[in-house]
């Protein structure tokens, strides 16, 4: 499944882990697709667009930062750079 679209189908807290998970196969099937392939980079990716979370929102999804994040949300926070082109 197209993780963009894998991301767009999470609902629940078993939704987000199978979305982690898959990104972890796609990160050992293609480590050099992955812009963030150490632990420093891959941790700091997450923090940094929560913290620019209000632009992604603003900018990309026309709308405004929910004021309780879901499983969505958390799964967002983890979506590498240009993963929703990839299966």
């Amino acid at each position: 499944m197209n993780l963009g679209r894998r991301l767009d189908r999470i609902a629940s807290r078993e939704d987000f882990i199978t979305f982690v998970r898959e990104l972890l196969r796609d990160l050992e099937s293609d480590p050099e697709s992955w812009e963030n392939r150490d632990p420093d980079s891959f941790l700091e990716a997450p923090a940094a667009w929560t913290e620019d979370m209000d632009g992604y929102y603003q900018n990309v999804l026309g709308g405004q930062v929910p004021e309780q994040p879901t499983w969505r949300t958390f799964g967002e926070s983890w979506r590498p750079p240009g993963f929703t082109n990839r299966v």
